[in-house]
């Protein structure tokens, strides 16, 4: 039996693993991209996803590079200031307010929002025009086996295809990632993110607002105008008892709840999508690769939805592996490259999820001693120039 023969087979079709096909492909590799389901393309239907993406600048760069950004630059929304509020009191009120300008560290701004139903619309219209690219959506992996000179992946419409390299995006539950016989560490925290869309009269001025109060972090992040109103989408971050009692709440007393826990400074939120939950949850893979494999993503990692770094440290993954592979094109998923990605990618990760682990157990701090810390550590952060400059180049992943 004669098999299709790819040079790169990207299994999972969320926002990283169409990235990856777009910049394989870009850079002249013959790519077969699969996905089990067919990605929601409209705002308002059964199955969207409402959450949004925040590119920093660069995972812009690399959506340039791959050809996607000229289809995404009018619908993004530019974050030129990231705001921390502390509203710890004993009210839901600001105590620490703290503005960080993208302008004290680069000509741009910090990043780009945009929503990821938009995001997935986009890209597969992207990639069903490039002739590098073979996208099939309704298909999955479900089997691989590898050795030294290629791997072989068995798809669920019952075809088995060849490759040089199988780059696994196919999240936290990947299939691939279970094959490939790698195991995971995993930390729940108890919590869930609400992720929505709001209109609010005070507009947001191009201001990414992040409210710590207890739970976790309450975060708008700035849309283009939605029905002539000022839009933000919101990642709320609760306790998963009061995140699903939230869930629930009709339509009015949501909205309250929404303006209370904002501490009113766009004004009275209105909610203006569906709302979809989330469990939280910190990932990371024993190693990012194995023979014939890279994993990126989720497959190889997953953080709390804090200071946009999910997805910008899924792209930067993509980046390592793209630069070695076109270093490199006659090698492509061998030992020597997966090794030095594995290397390059791992430590820097597990870094960023400390990191991030942190700052999410201090943002869920119930108790006023540990509320007082928090609110002390933002004005002493804050107040050190180099260490918020330092600060604010490390969330850009510079450096």
């Amino acid at each position: 039996m004669t098999h299709q023969h790819f040079d790169i087979v990207v299994s999972g079709g969320g926002i990283a693993g169409l990235t990856a096909a777009a910049a394989f492909g870009q850079a002249g590799f013959s790519v077969l991209c699969v996905d089990p389901t067919p990605p929601v393309t409209e705002r308002d239907v059964a199955g969207s996803d409402l959450r949004t993406t925040a590119f920093l600048q660069p995972a812009r760069s690399l959506l340039q590079d791959a050809g996607l950004w000229a289809r995404l630059e009018d619908h993004a929304a530019p974050l030129q200031t990231m705001r921390i509020v502390d509203a710890g009191g004993a009210e839901p009120k600001p105590r620490v307010i703290k503005d960080f300008d993208a302008a004290d560290i680069s000509d741009l701004p910090f990043g780009w929002n945009l929503p990821n139903w938009l995001l997935r619309r986009e890209m597969v219209a992207h990639l069903n025009e490039m002739p590098t690219v073979d996208l099939r959506l309704g298909v999955s992996s479900t089997d691989l086996f590898t050795r030294q000179a290629e791997a072989r992946v068995q798809l669920s419409d019952g075809t088995t295809v060849t490759c040089k390299l199988v780059v696994a995006a196919d999240g936290r539950n990947s299939t691939i990632r279970q094959k490939a016989g790698i195991d995971v560490k995993t930390t729940r925290y108890g919590q869930k993110a609400l992720a929505l869309a709001v209109t609010h009269p005070i507009p947001h001025e191009n201001v990414s607002t992040e409210i710590h109060r207890s739970g976790g972090p309450f975060t708008l992040v700035p849309l283009p105008d939605f029905e002539g109103k000022p839009s933000s989408a919101l990642v709320w971050m609760e306790r998963s008892a009061r995140a699903h009692e939230l869930f629930d709440l009709p339509e009015e007393a949501f909205n309250a709840a929404m303006t209370e826990r904002s501490c009113t400074l766009f004004g009275p939120l209105t909610l203006a999508s569906r709302r979809t939950i989330w469990p939280i949850i910190s990932q990371i893979a024993d190693r990012f690769a194995s023979e014939r494999v890279a994993l990126i993503a989720e497959t190889a990692h997953v953080v709390p939805p804090i200071g946009a770094q999910g997805l910008n440290t899924s792209l930067g993954d993509l980046k390592v592996l793209l630069d070695l592979a076109v270093e490199q094109p006659d090698t492509i998923g061998g030992r020597e490259i997966l090794a030095k990605y594995d290397q390059k990618r791992r430590s820097d990760v597990a870094m960023r999820i400390k990191g991030i682990d942190l700052l999410n157990r201090a943002s869920m701090a119930q108790s006023p001693i540990l509320r007082n810390a928090r609110a002390a550590g933002l004005q002493a952060l804050y107040g050190m120039a180099p260490v918020r400059k330092m600060l604010m180049q490390m969330g850009l992943g510079a450096k």
